[in-house]
């Protein structure tokens, strides 16, 4: 019975969020040519020896759906995860699933359109800080890849872009064993393993981005800056704080080869109880952790795509990269964390695989028994290093 009602929980998750895309009020012969319903089945492997991790499983699935017209547009997709690595607590697959994004939109023209509900944050660079499967410690921090729910206005004039978005709140929580059980790492009150843990929540989030395609050279690209402001509500002291956030970004290629760099400055002023601000928790994907409320962000990634396939034409897009991030805490007694990934991508018949190889100080994702502080105060200050490997079915 328990495995019905979550099983029918998660269903009934993914279909609020298909329906969400489909409420739009078109014909069905519209509906039938321009709603495309699809999804992903991943594996994953992780190895680390000196942690004693040797571990395989089903990594995901997703469902979702998106939707497009001449004036309507719009896009859904929900997540669920449970039972194998890093989530062998659990007794079920689906036992943690979440929203991604669901959101409706509108187009005015090719230039412009706005997006309601569960969008992407419009900040830095986008969609994501580089070419990582695992991402980079923007998306450990609540910057990279970051949905919410608002509404986001889009504007193309000659070769600059505007996006302006109001957003009233995080994800609505998904179902799991953590206080952050969003897909997004959001603010979000502390579990009670988090020592030293808040109690904050994040509303009225307003964001603007400015981006103009440029040419250096053989270098085409853009260059754009990011303004980002909320109200942090610390649910003990009943007091309002502060985020804000400032970036620079840069994206080009050249040929086969890709850069993406960026350059953020982050300052949070909570209103935790005693005063106790250099800290505030944060979390998603079934977790929470502290973080440095304020500090230099710091990302920087190489990419080369090589050209032909190879193996007969089994193996295709092959896309090698190079990813770091750096983040400089401002408290001199704060360590601060870093992140290296070298890996590619590729194609293998029908297919999609990442091979990552990933470095870390003070690193969430690598701090074993310190991850609730690596990105606070600090955790582990050496390298640790782990292998990872993600195959996806897309259909």
């Amino acid at each position: 019975m328990q495995v019905y009602k979550r099983l029918s929980a998660c269903i009934a998750g993914a279909l609020f969020s298909v329906l969400m895309v489909c409420s739009t009020p078109v014909s069905a012969v519209e509906v039938t040519d321009n709603l495309d319903l699809g999804g992903a089945i991943r594996a994953r492997v992780d190895e680390d020896s000196t942690r004693g991790i040797h571990k395989f499983g089903i990594d995901t699935l997703m469902l979702s759906a998106k939707y497009t017209s001449d004036s309507w547009i719009g896009a859904a997709r929900y997540r669920f995860y449970g039972k194998d690595y890093p989530y062998q607590y659990t007794r079920h697959f689906g036992d943690i699933n979440f929203a991604e994004y669901a959101w409706i939109g509108y187009r005015f023209d090719p230039t412009q359109q706005v997006q309601v509900g569960l969008n992407q944050v419009p900040f830095g660079l986008q969609r994501l800080y580089s070419d990582t499967f695992l991402e980079t410690l923007a998306f450990t921090m609540g910057l990279e890849d970051l949905d919410e729910i608002g509404a986001k206005y889009i504007k193309d004039i000659g070769d600059w872009n505007i996006q302006a978005g109001y957003y009233a709140r995080p994800a609505w929580p998904g179902n799991g064993t953590s206080r952050g059980s969003t897909y997004s790492t959001v603010v979000t009150p502390a579990d009670p393993y988090v020592a030293g843990g808040t109690d904050n929540i994040e509303r009225d989030m307003f964001v603007g981005r400015l981006a103009k395609k440029v040419q250096a050279g053989e270098w085409k690209g853009e260059v754009g800056v990011s303004l980002l402001t909320s109200t942090l509500y610390n649910r003990d002291t009943r007091l309002d704080g502060r985020r804000d956030e400032f970036a620079l970004h840069y994206m080009g290629s050249h040929g086969p080869w890709g850069v993406k760099l960026q350059y953020t400055r982050q300052v949070m002023s909570p209103k935790n109880p005693n005063g106790a601000n250099q800290t505030i928790t944060i979390g998603g994907y079934d977790g929470t952790y502290n973080m440095a409320t304020r500090g230099n962000l710091y990302l920087a990634n190489v990419s080369y795509s090589v050209p032909g396939s190879y193996l007969w034409g089994w193996i295709t897009d092959v896309h090698p990269y190079l990813s770091y991030s750096l983040y400089d805490k401002t408290d001199p007694q704060f360590r601060n964390t870093q992140r290296w990934i070298a890996g590619t991508s590729f194609s293998l018949k029908f297919l999609s695989i990442y091979t990552e190889w990933r470095k870390g100080r003070n690193d969430p994702y690598l701090g074993g028994s310190s991850y609730a502080q690596s990105l606070a105060a600090g955790g582990i200050d050496h390298w640790r290093g782990q292998f990872f490997m993600n195959v996806a079915w897309y259909f």
